[in-house]
């Protein structure tokens, strides 16, 4: 048969023309004619019939007339117009009549052009299968046999109380019973499944799970950079006096490393930073530098602990900063590298801007650095394009590529570690940076509070027994007088109100068990909360409490009428905790003496005036608000 050519489609579409236009012509010489039922039943018993009769038997018209010497010309040209239509793509052998097989694609077009989906639907009588019988329109998927794995999660929040321990053993962790969850019987799980023998129950999915016990929240090190990132801040400037206070308060605090600007920036970095290394301190002194054998042979010079080696990777960073392809970055990152492992010294090697970077690139870098043996390699998300998922994504790529087996043991850490920048201990790492504050270049780096609080919360018992957490607050305060700024009220841990609660809920609820709105303990950190109540939004519970703080002898009814009048006054103006003291002092005195009871407003308000009017003759002015 023929093959269909750009002129049969030509011709094809004139005679469809055509035919649309006597349609056309028809219809306007009839008028509107309205269709009857019995039209639209006629017209589609027409098609059904021609669509059992040329798709469903083996019709005539898929053997090629052209074979047939009876077929006459008009057969071979419906033939030809019906295989443009299907399919202009495909052409049927000459083969005969008995060994003839339908096109199964040609079967699924017509079938699909003629009808819709409903109309197949109803014939198949998919719909009068039963539920309980899996079909293409009951079958679900069986309930996974675990809980869907989480990149972040915080398992000391639901099982315990304010994350005070963690649970280890199953019997520790909360059951709950799903036995009679969806009614399903034949899914993979259910009752005739596979794991029919099993038990039933699952363990609840926010409980802590073997995995979580298996990440590197309890194996990490701080990397402190206020005083080599911080001092790229844009309000900066420490002297010699104030940068050895903020390491010696670094260290009291406990971090592992503290990092110090580039002894080859000027003569005063290389003189303070060979001061600090003198002080005898705890924590290990690094110094970060440029991919130079200069910068590296002054960094060696001033005694420092670790050395970290950065140069940009990215094309803009190569093209626009330092000017050097990868060749060159490779070839002086093994000189520098080999050279500050000649002194015994701890190296890190870093990219800058890492998720700009290309990553065949940077995989043949570290795999180059990973040789003769870093310490530490780190990624840098200097611009900050990258989401958590990337640097999950970039780290678990890096670690595939990074052998632990070129160097001995005894000359190197167990495994080369990822220093992940800005996130935190959910990607495989150890080795985690951090500002007070968060200062640094531009918005800087991660607070060193914030991680803190992060860390908290994951593993409370080990963050409080590594490091002096009261010390965070002097160690913020000290930082911010140096630079010039306030701590921020929305602060983790240090903010004014990071332990204030105001909402009648969150009162009730912290006041019965502080777990419920708190995941730190204020005094882990040497602070407290606080419940404010001189507001509209206050509740008689949290009144309550402060009625009890005073000793007072209030029922509940009497509360509640004390709270509505602090709401009312509150709706003038906010109260202070002097000002709701006074009020309850004084509501409780008018009910001890008889002359208050509950709901008499107009008692109340002339025993509140009679208290401001002794205040101001006794010249102690009170702030109470009275109503007119």
């Amino acid at each position: 048969m023929p093959r269909t050519t750009t002129r049969d489609h030509r011709e094809h579409s004139r005679w469809r023309g055509r035919q649309r236009a006597a349609h056309t012509d028809a219809a306007d010489r009839r008028g509107k004619q309205v269709v009857t039922p019995d039209l639209i039943a006629k017209r589609a018993k027409r098609h059904l019939e021609e669509l059992e009769r040329t798709n469903y038997a083996a019709s005539s018209l898929l053997n090629e007339p052209d074979s047939d010497p009876e077929a006459s010309s008009t057969q071979k040209s419906k033939f030809r117009a019906r295989q443009t239509v299907i399919s202009d793509k495909r052409t049927f052998p000459t083969v005969s009549a008995a060994k003839k097989k339908k096109s199964s694609m040609n079967v699924r077009t017509a079938i699909l052009y003629r009808k819709g989906i409903a109309a197949l639907i109803d014939e198949s009588g998919i719909a009068s299968i039963g539920p309980t019988q899996p079909s293409y329109l009951t079958a679900s998927a069986p309930a996974p046999a675990v809980p869907p794995r989480m990149l972040c999660t915080v398992p000391t929040m639901c099982p315990h109380h304010n994350a005070d321990s963690l649970p280890t053993q199953n019997d520790d962790m909360v059951i709950v019973d799903i036995t009679a969850s969806n009614g399903h019987h034949n899914g993979v799980n259910g009752v005739n499944g596979v794991n029919a023998g099993r038990d039933n129950r699952r363990h609840n999915p926010y409980a802590p799970r073997a995995s979580d016990f298996l990440n590197n929240v309890s194996n990490f090190k701080i990397i402190e950079s206020t005083l080599r990132e911080g001092e790229q801040f844009a309000n900066a400037f420490f002297d010699t006096k104030t940068k050895i206070a903020i390491a010696r308060a670094l260290d009291a605090f406990g971090v592992e490393y503290i990092e110090l600007t580039s002894p080859a920036a000027s003569e005063q970095s290389r003189i303070d930073c060979e001061a600090i290394c003198n002080l005898g301190l705890k924590a290990k002194i690094l110094t970060h530098i440029r991919c130079h054998m200069d910068d590296a042979r002054i960094a060696v010079e001033t005694g420092v602990d670790g050395v970290d080696v950065v140069i940009g990777t990215s094309s803009f960073l190569r093209e626009f900063s330092h000017g050097k392809d990868m060749s060159y970055i490779t070839k002086t990152a093994i000189e520098v590298i080999t050279f500050v492992k000649s002194k015994g010294i701890e190296v890190r090697f870093s990219s800058e801007d890492s998720f700009r970077s290309d990553l065949v690139d940077l995989l043949s870098i570290y795999q180059t650095v990973d040789k003769i043996g870093v310490n530490r390699v780190g990624i840098a998300d200097t611009v900050g394009c990258a989401n958590p998922r990337q640097v999950y994504e970039l780290v678990r790529t890096l670690r595939g590529v990074l052998l632990p087996t070129h160097t001995p043991p005894s000359k190197r850490e167990p495994h080369t570690l990822i220093h992940v920048r800005p996130y935190g201990p959910s990607s495989p790492s150890y080795s985690l940076p951090a500002a007070i504050l968060g200062i640094g270049e531009r918005v800087g780096i991660t607070p060193l509070g914030g991680l803190i609080a992060c860390l908290y919360a994951a593993n409370p018992e080990y963050v409080k027994s590594k490091y002096n957490l009261p010390m965070l607050r002097e160690i913020e305060n000290l930082v911010a007088e140096a630079v010039e700024v306030n701590v921020p009220f929305m602060n983790p841990i240090t903010g004014y109100c990071a332990f204030t609660h105001k909402a009648g809920i969150h009162a009730k609820a912290i006041l019965n068990n502080p777990s419920t709105y708190e995941i730190l303990k204020p005094e882990d950190f040497g602070l407290t909360r606080y419940v404010s109540i001189g507001h509209r939004l206050t509740g008689w519970n949290a009144v309550k409490s402060r009625v009890e703080q005073l000793g007072l002898q209030l029922t509940d009814e009497e509360v509640k009428d004390a709270t509505a009048k602090i709401k009312e006054l509150a709706d003038v103006r906010t109260q202070s905790m002097d000002d709701v003291d006074s009020l309850l002092r004084v509501y409780h005195s008018g009910i001890q003496s008889g002359e208050l009871a509950v709901g008499q407003k107009e008692a109340l308000d002339r025993l509140l005036k009679r208290h401001r009017e002794g205040s101001l003759s006794n010249g102690t002015a009170s702030d109470v608000a009275v109503t007119a």
